[in-house]
Formats: structure tokens, sequence, C-alpha cells
């Protein structure tokens, strides 16, 4: 604090000095400094604390300069009308005093302007004082009035069973001693052995272990903490002992009131310290259900509003728990005894609609119980709470509303309880108070309360005292204001003792709340208590004045290195001490310029403000604390980074659940500085599980949830900044389920289903499913009834007869279904007959000889009624026959001893006990199969070397319905068998063709008819054996056999005699007549001689028609008919008479006349050997 600058260049001549250019003044349109609480022109004008030297200027001031005073809207402090009191009486009067009495309001002057200044420096010396830094070093070394650090409560209640502590707790230097008073006395500790005080410390310590009543001790007591420059006071602490005392005994008799009237219990517990708590339960320790009907009042009392035959049922005791010896007091129970109109307690009335009417009782208008009357007042202290309770009693029971008068209920403070009876407002001040009123009504009327709240007020702070720490010759003050209602008054004591007794002290003046201090001295250190009280309390206060002479001293690290972001706001902090209090200045890199103005800033703490930090501003700061006994400087090296930025910031994202989501996070900062990055998940730090991967630039995360959902922010920080980018992760999930579902609008076939939506967890819900869930056909399992639009919450629901219906629902988004509601209750529909019957009948066979009879059975919606059970008929198809008919509780009927699959007509007929259902329809049925007959007319034809063509034709006898075909063929080929080949056919297949696999395999076929039974009979064929197959089928098997061996030998030799033979008739052929040879008419294409005969040889002479079989078993080809046995063997080559050569032309004749007339077989050696004969 820098002390007032009163002596100029006169020196100690105790003249102002001028004030500056720019000092306030109280010139009309200027304002006083804004940093002053009170007009400084209305204490000038007032005459406060003016100087000798500045009133001799006033007085020698121009006339023309206006001179202002104190209109009668602005007020003076106590100090400043004592100031002015005791100014007003020092002023001279009479003659030549220079004051001709009071001048008039327009005659006086205004004072100069740089008085002002001067004034304006006295005030700032009485207000500012040094603060002890907390530097332990500092703190030993300076002397320190005591200062209470810790105390017990005022209202001090202990536990009787635990030893007594009052505590009393005090810091100084020299460190305090403490001694106590009890009841205003002083309080001798060494004269008690229970009793003694901690070490270091003022705390008192009474021990019951060797006996004692702690109940002697109780009292008012005060702790007093002393060292050489002061006494510190603790509050007066009243020391109470906790009590529970028994419940009296008393026998109570049994209650006995109407049925709907009002009733009291009184609970009347024993008083205790601190108060009981009071709960209301049964003997055997139930507890009692309360309701708006039946509740417990503040004061512990029971209140019925009207009583019930239920009440009855148990009895009332009153219990008292106990805070310190946790102990629980019962009171004799109370016994209810109702008497009624109605003596049966039906449970099914509680809830019915008019239950009072139902029961008999008579209905009434409210009255109240508590408080009565219609009018009542409360008084309550600010700070604390206040309850308002109204109970009320009626028929039915009267519901509670509050109201205040002239205005609105504080919604931030007030709140109902006890069900509307109690309204509570919290931290209660001065504008809580007025007038309150409930409302209590029912249908038969309503009444009003009317409670007046006076809000009363003991002590508390407006300006607490502090602590003053001066230097030698400094002025300043303690100002100890407090408020309440009634206004307290203050009492100022020095060390524990009245002022008024306390040695006078020419540096100090007391004015009212404020004590004043000039040019204090070292003797002028103590401990001041400011007491304030009403009559609904009191506060204590100690504020000591210390008077230190220190030289300045740094209190900070020397040559601290501080690194700084560019371009942002930055403070060098220099902490100093010294009394008187230093003045400091900056220097940058060793200039002679002081640092302040312009982009620096000083602050009265001695700090150094950069306002925006530039590249330049890098460098070594020096700060300089100076007073009268010295100075100290300190260094700080600034250097100057780059900020830190992200530059590609996550983005909002909209993920459908179980995706992936990617958040970006790019970021530049200083090189020179260690970056690091980490996310926030709505402000939290996020944990990186095994759904999520970090890296350094991105956050990715896998199969998002619904528990992702939210904000994420990238924070990109170093050591010295930091920078943020949030996003928000929006989830699309399955719904909510639905909730409260409730049933309305009861009716036989109908009823109104309600709920209340879910959470759509931001996908719009598009559909809800009702589902349905009976408990007599099939229990536990849930059907669905119907489906509505998203935008419905409540919907008509069509019912069937006779089920016992329980509703839930389920919303449906486009990311899926949410879990199932809830269920509602049950409603249960009355019966009918049936409106249909069973689906799906059918009539089949199990076996051969019998057919069972089928059916879907009806479930709960449709069977209408209980024992449902099925009327089936059955008769022969297209016959006179009656039906046969029986009732099944099932789903099946067997009907025997039936002939082989025969048409059945069949009819099923649902009834329940209310009647039959509807004509049924027929349906024909059929009865058991067996097995098929052959297929008819199985044909194998092979048109080709490639394929086989099969056709059949249908069995006579089906035995059922045909199902298939079913083929098996096998190739072979002598005694080599292939692999079987099965092929299936539909029933209206007939024909089918096998694709060879070689040109000389045989097939052999099995077809067979099929039913549901099996197969039936199968007819087999065999392909046809292709052509020369037998030759050489026959060849591949006995080449190798004696006996074929022989027998080739034998036509081998025959062979050779035949064309011995043919050689000889060859030899011997001539020209004979064509008509005497052949008896075929001759053709025109046959070549005949001029003379008109033929050149004809005898046909044995021929040589074998068709081919020759060569020994390997091969067909060989004859050779070409221009061989040279045509025209020169055995005579072939005849000369005609004229010489002419025509053998050529007549065996070539020959042999093709002879081709074309005999037989295709080939000559035998039979024949050859007859024409030989």
């Amino acid at each position: 604090m820098r002390r007032l600058a009163a002596r100029g260049a006169a020196g100690d001549a105790g003249e102002v000095a001028p004030p500056a250019a720019d000092s306030t003044d109280c010139a009309p349109g200027r304002s006083p400094s804004p940093c002053r609480l009170i007009d400084l022109c209305a204490i000038w004008d007032a005459g406060v604390f003016l100087p000798a030297a500045v009133a001799a200027a006033w007085k020698g001031a121009p006339s023309g300069v206006p001179r202002r005073r104190l209109n009668e809207a602005e007020t003076l402090s106590s100090v400043q009308k004592a100031q002015l009191q005791r100014l007003e009486a020092a002023r001279p009067r009479g003659p030549g005093s220079g004051d001709r009495g009071p001048v008039p309001r327009m005659a006086r002057q205004q004072p100069p302007p740089w008085v002002h200044a001067a004034i304006l420096f006295s005030l700032l010396s009485l207000s500012t004082a040094i603060e002890i830094p907390m530097d332990p070093s500092i703190q030993n070394e300076l002397s320190q009035p005591p200062t209470i650090t810790k105390q017990s409560v005022k209202d001090h209640i202990v536990d009787p069973r635990d030893n007594i502590l009052i505590e009393c707790e005090a810091k100084g230097n020299p460190a305090p001693s403490f001694h106590w008073t009890r009841n205003s006395r002083f309080f001798n500790i060494a004269k008690d052995p229970r009793v003694s005080m901690r070490r270091r410390s003022g705390t008192l310590v009474i021990d019951f272990r060797s006996g004692g009543r702690p109940e002697e001790y109780e009292g008012e007591y005060q702790c007093f903490a002393r060292n050489k420059f002061g006494t510190a006071l603790s509050n007066r602490i009243r020391l109470q002992v906790s009590k529970s005392p028994l419940w009296p005994k008393e026998n109570l008799d049994p209650v006995v009131v109407q049925e709907g009237a009002p009733l009291t219990l009184q609970c009347n517990p024993p008083p205790g310290l601190p108060s009981p708590v009071i709960f209301w339960m049964s003997s055997s320790m139930e507890p009692i259900t309360q309701d708006k009907r039946v509740s417990q009042g503040h004061n512990g009392d029971l209140y019925f509003s009207n009583v019930m035959l239920q009440d009855m049922q148990t009895d009332y005791s009153c219990n008292a728990r106990f805070h310190f010896t946790h102990t629980i007091q019962q009171k004799n129970p109370f016994n209810l005894k109702v008497l009624t109109n109605h003596p049966y307690n039906d449970s099914s009335l509680r809830n019915h609609p008019d239950m009072y009417s139902a029961r008999g009782v008579a209905e009434r208008t409210p009255s109240f119980m508590y408080p009565q009357g219609t009018a009542s007042s409360q008084m309550v202290l600010r700070g604390m709470d206040l309850l308002l309770e109204c109970i009320a009693s009626g028929v039915p029971t009267p519901d509670i509303a509050w109201y205040k008068k002239g205005g609105d209920l504080p919604s931030d403070k007030a709140k109902l309880e006890n069900f509307n009876k109690a309204l509570r407002i919290t931290n209660v001040s001065e504008e809580d108070s007025g007038e309150y009123f409930c409302l209590a009504s029912n249908k038969m009327g309503s009444i009003r309360h009317t409670i007046s709240v006076r809000v009363k007020a003991a002590p508390y702070w407006l300006d607490e005292p502090k602590n003053l720490i001066l230097a030698p010759g400094e002025d300043g003050r303690l100002v100890c204001r407090a408020n309440g209602n009634p206004k307290p008054t203050v009492q100022w004591m020095v060390n524990g003792e009245p002022l008024q007794s306390a040695p006078p002290n020419p540096n100090r003046e007391v004015a009212g709340d404020t004590i004043i201090f000039r040019d204090t001295q070292i003797s002028s250190r103590a401990v001041y208590q400011c007491n304030t009280s009403n009559e609904h309390g009191y506060l204590l206060a100690n504020a000591f004045v210390s008077v230190l002479d220190v030289p300045p001293r740094m209190l900070s690290p020397r040559n601290q290195l501080i690194r700084v972001i560019l371009y942002n706001r930055t403070r060098l902090d220099c902490p100093f001490f010294g009394s008187p209090i230093p003045t400091l200045r900056w220097f940058k890199n060793g200039q002679g310029s002081n640092l302040d103005g312009g982009n620096y800033h000083v602050y009265e703490n001695g700090s150094l403000e950069i306002k925006m930090i530039r590249k330049e501003d890098q460098g070594i700061y020096t700060c300089v604390a100076t007073n009268i006994l010295g100075k100290a400087e300190n260094q700080v090296r600034l250097e100057v980074k780059d900020p830190t930025r992200i530059y590609r910031m996550p983005e909002d994202q909209v993920a459908q659940r179980g995706t992936t989501v990617q958040l970006e996070c790019r970021v530049k900062h200083d090189p020179s500085l260690k970056l690091t990055v980490s996310w926030l998940k709505d402000d939290e730090p996020l944990y990186i599980g095994n759904r999520m991967k970090k890296e350094e630039d991105s956050l990715t995360i896998f199969g998002v949830a619904e528990r992702d959902q939210g904000s994420y922010t990238c924070v990109a920080s170093t050591e010295l900044d930091q920078d943020l980018a949030k996003a928000y992760l929006t989830v699309l999930g399955r719904p909510d389920r639905p909730r409260d579902l409730e049933l309305t609008d009861l009716a036989e076939r109908s009823v109104r289903l309600t709920w209340i939506p879910g959470d759509d967890n931001n996908s719009p819900i598009t559909d809800y499913v009702v589902q349905f869930e009976e408990d007599q056909f099939q229990p536990g399992v849930w059907h669905d009834h119907s489906k509505f639009p998203g935008s419905v919450n409540s919907a008509v629901l069509q019912l069937s007869p006779y089920v016992n219906y329980q509703f839930r629902v389920i919303a449906i988004n486009e990311v899926g279904s949410s879990h199932p509601s809830l269920p509602s209750e049950r409603y249960r529909t009355s019966g009918a007959p049936p409106e249909s019957n069973p689906s799906d009948v059918k009539g089949e066979g199990t076996r051969k000889n019998n057919m069972e009879i089928t059916w879907t059975p009806m479930n709960a919606t449709s069977a209408f009624g209980p024992n449902l059970r099925y009327i089936v008929k059955w008769r022969r198809r297209e016959t006179r026959e009656t039906w046969n008919n029986v009732t099944v509780w099932g789903s099946r009927y067997v009907v025997g001893q039936t002939p082989v699959y025969v048409p059945y007509e069949i009819r099923v007929q649902a009834e329940n006990d209310f009647g039959k259902g509807p004509e049924p329809d027929t349906v024909i049925g059929y009865s058991g199969e067996d097995l098929p007959s052959a297929p008819r007319r199985f044909r194998v034809r092979q048109p080709n070397l490639e394929t086989i063509n099969l056709e059949w034709d249908h069995p006579e006898h089906p035995n059922g319905i045909l199902i298939g075909y079913t083929l098996k063929y096998v190739a072979f080929n002598g005694t080599k068998v292939g692999k079987q080949i099965v092929e299936n056919f539909s029933p209206n297949q007939t024909k089918f063709t096998v694709q060879r696999a070689d040109p000389v395999s045989r097939y052999r076929f099995s077809l067979s008819a099929r039913t549901q039974v099996g197969s039936g009979e199968a007819v087999t064929e065999e392909s046809p054996a292709p052509p020369n197959e037998a030759y050489t089928n026959n060849q591949a098997d006995i080449a190798t056999q004696g006996w074929f061996i022989g027998l080739m030998c034998a036509i081998a030799l025959l062979v050779l005699i035949l064309l011995i033979v043919c050689f000889i008739k060859r030899s011997r052929g001539g020209k004979y007549p064509v008509r005497e040879k052949k008896d075929v008419p001759l053709g025109p294409e046959d070549p005949k001689e001029e003379d008109g005969s033929f050149d004809y040889s005898d046909e044995d002479n021929k040589p074998l028609q068709g081919s020759q079989t060569s020994l390997d078993g091969t067909i060989k080809q004859q050779e070409s008919d221009d061989s040279l046995v045509d025209y020169g063997e055995g005579g072939e080559g005849q000369f005609n008479e004229d010489g002419s050569f025509i053998g050529q032309y007549t065996v070539k004749k020959d042999k093709e006349e002879t081709e074309g007339n005999e037989s295709s077989e080939a000559t035998s050696p039979v024949n050859a050997i007859y024409s030989l004969a």
C-alpha cells in the first residue's frame, strides 16, 4: 500500500501537493471515480477529513466557484457523520472567526479540483492493507497476533456415553496460549482431574472413564488464545448433553370411531435433545401405509381424513428414534374399532369408483384438522426452511392445493410434500414473507386456510472485519457491518475486553461500526472483536491489527523460464513482499525505460500483462521492487512458441448400429513442443476399448452401438496450450419399449389400448405391433393382433369371445424392433357359439384298410367358448349311405375297415358349450392306398443301333394315387453285365428313350408303378438282338471250344469239295435257249443275240451268292464282278460260232438274274451236293 503523499516541496509544512490536472472534481455533469463506493464530493462538502492546508486553500478560492452540499437523497455513513459533527464543533464562531454563521446553501463555494484528489488519497489510505504471503519462511519470521482457526459449533450437543470434546485451535507468532471461561467465569482446568487440554491446542477433553456425570459440565464455554500481541476469542459454545427419556407407560383404550369420520392419533413423544424422529408402525413392526387419506403430520400425529373399515386390520404404534443414542422407543399401540353400516370388508370395493357410497358412508365437505380455523401465522428465520402444513378431513378425501397471495410460489425453492399436504420453501429470504393459503376440495365443496408468514433474521454479515496489516505511520480501518431483523447492535472489544475499558489510544477512533487508525505504530498491535447481536442470535469476529517494517524481498524462484503461445495474452508474475508496500517496475533486456502502457499493463500486485504476444516480445524481463528500506529484483526469460491448431476437425455424423465410423482430427503445432492428442466423450475421458482404434489423426469406432452416441471432443495439447474440436455422433438404434399400457372403453367385443411411446433413438418409429396372449389354449405364447402407424399411441382392438386377453406393444423403426412392452392387465370377453369351423380338413389313409381324418384345430380367438370339440361325419361318396359321426376333442380321427382307395365325403363341425358352429363344407377324402399292379403293354422297340424306345400303359389297378414309375435297366453282352441304372418318372409319363452305349450290347428293362405305399409288381423286357448279333456272340463265346473247331474243319472240307464240283460244272457249260432253262419270261432288259438266243450258264455252276465268312468271324464282301473268274475260268470265256468272245456278258447276266430271283439265303453245301447229283 502506498502511503499518502501529503508532503510536497514545502517539506513538513503540512501543505498538500496540488493534484494532477485530470483529478476528479465535483463540477456538475462529472461523476466521481468509479472505484470508490462513497461520494467524495459530498464528503468534501461536509468538511470531513479536511486538512488545515486544504481548508486554508479553500478559504482563498474565488468566490465564484460553486460549492455543493448534500441534498435530501444523499446520506453519510456513521463515520462521516461523526467527523462532520467533530469539525463543526471545532469551527470558530463569533466576530473575527472568519465564520459569520451558517452560510446559505446557494452561497457555499465548490472547492478546487486538486483538493478532491487529496481527499481521495486520504480515503485510499484507510482502505488498503498489507497481506502476508503464505510463504512459510515469511510466516515464521513475522510476528502476528493470534487467529482462531477451528472451534466447536455454538450449540454443541454431545453423547453422554462418550468423552466430551470442545474444540479450539489458533495460530500466531509466537504460538498462542489458551484459557477458557465457563458461564462467563474463569474455568480452572488444573483443578478438575477429568478435564485436560490438548498439547499445542486449546481443545478441551473431559474424560468420564473414571466416573462422573456429563450433565454436570453443561454450560456456556468460551476459548481465549493469547500471545504478546493480543488475544483472540472463540464463539460462546453452549454445551448440552443429549437426552432420550423413556416413554411414559400408559394403557390405551380402543379408539371407537364411525366409518367415514376423521381421526387423529396423537404421538406426544417425550422431549429429547435433539428432538427425535417420529414414525408410525404396527406392533409387529410393519410400516403403516400412508396416502392422501392417512398420513403423518409434522408434529408426529397420525391423521385419518376419513376412517374406513379396513383400518381395523392393524394397530398403530408411534415410534421415536433418538439420534445420539441410536435407540428407538415405541409407544403402546392404538387399536381401532370402526362402526359401520356395511360389516363385510369386501376387498373388491376398494377400487370401486364410488367406494364410499358403496359402503354406505355419507359424503361431506372438507374441514381442516390442522391447523384449525381459517387463518394462522408463522415466523421463520432467514436462511432456514419454511414448512407450511394443511391436513383436511372430508368424504371423499380432499385434495390440497397451495397458493401465495399476490404472486406465484418460488418455483426454484418450493416443493410439495406429504401428498401435497405440506409446502416446503428452502433457504427463506425476506421476499418469501407474505400470505399463503391452502385450498382443500372434494366434490362436495372446498375450504381455505390462510397462513401469514413473517421472516425474521439473526445477524448476518454485510462486511465482516478483516485482519489489518500496516506499515509504521500508515492509516487503516476495521469495518463491522451486519444486518438482521430486528436490526442488530454492534459491540467492539479489544483483546477480549470491552473497548470502553481498554487503555486509550490517540491513533484509534471508533465511529459506530468502524474503527479508524491513523499514523499507526508498533504499539498499535492488538486483536479486535466485533460482536453483533439481536434476539435471534449473534455473530463474533476477530480481526487483528499488525504493524510491520520489512524491506522488499522476492517470493518467486529466480531466473524463471516462461514459454508462451504466440498472440496470447500473458502475465508475468513477480510476487514480492515488503512493508511499507514496495513499488514495482519492469524492464526488458536491461533497457532503462519502465514497461507500462501500450501492449503492457502493470497490476497493483506487480504482475506484468502483455496483451498480445508477438515474436519480438521474446527476451529477458526484470522486475524491481523498492520501498524506503531497500530494493529487490528478479528476472524472467520469455520464449514465444507457435500455437497448436486443429486444421481438420471431426464432423457430426449419423450412423446405424453395427457400422464403422471414423472421426478425423489433424493437428499443426510447434515442433519444439511435445504434442498429445486425446479424446473425450460427453466431456469425460474416452476409454479406448477393443472396438475403437486411436490413430495419430483419427478415431475409428467399429460396430457402432447405441452407447456410442454422444459428443466426441478431440483435444490436441502441448505443455503450453491446447485446441479442441467437437463433433456429435448420432446412432440410429432400435426404439425403446413402449410403456404404461392402459385399457379403456371396455366393450363386449372391443377395447381401447393406449400406451406411451419410448425413445425412438434418433430413428422415427414407423409402426407399432400389438400382440396378445391368452391363458387357456397357449399360455405364455404371444400372437400378433394388429399393426398401427408410428404416429398412433391409442387404438381400438377388435376382440373374440371367451378369450382372457393380455396385450403388449412392440415399436418398429428402420433399425429394428424394440423389446416388447410390459404386458397390460387382463381382460376377458364373454362366450358365444363358434362362427367358423376348423380348416385344412383332409381324409387320407395311413393303411390300406383305413382313413385318417385330420384338421387344423381352432385357436383361442376362434373357440368362442369353453369345451371346444369337433363333430366328425363321413360316408362313401356317391352312395346313399347314412352319415357316420363321432365327437372328437383332438385334431384327428381314424376310420377303420375301409376298402382300398375309396372316396369319402367328410364334414368337421366345431362346437362349444354355447352351441354349434355353422354347417361345415364337404371335403372329399380317400381311404388307404395299396401297391399298384404292373404297368400294361410294356413295349421295347429298337429303331436303330443308337436308341431304344420304351412305351407302356397305366396299371389296370392303381390302388391309390400314382406318384410315378420306376425304371431299372442294365446292359449285358453274353455273361458280361453292366451297372444298373434307375430312372423315376412322373405319373403322367408313359414313354422313355434309352441312348445305347454301344451297338452290340443288349438291355434288360424292369418297370413298376408307385403309390405312397410303395412300388408295385414289375414287368420285365429285353431289347431285341441287333443284326448278326447271334453269330457274333456265338463266335465270341464258342470260338475256343473243341467241338466248334471240328465242325469248322468239316465245313471247310465240304466247301473244298463244292469248289471242285463247281469247277467241273463250269468246264461243261454250253449254249442253251433261254426258255428251256428258265421259266421266267424274257424281260426287255435281258441282253440277247441277234439269233434270239441267250448265252446261259447252269445256275449250279454259279458261284455262291452273298458273302463268305472269314475265319476271324468278320463278314467279307464278295470280289468284284469284273474279276478274272468271270472272264476266263471254267468255260466262262467261251467263243461264239463266229468267233466272238461273249463270256463276259453271259456270266454277268446269269449272275444278276440268279441274284434277282433266288432267295436271299446263302447257298448251303447240301445244295451244292444236290446239284452235283
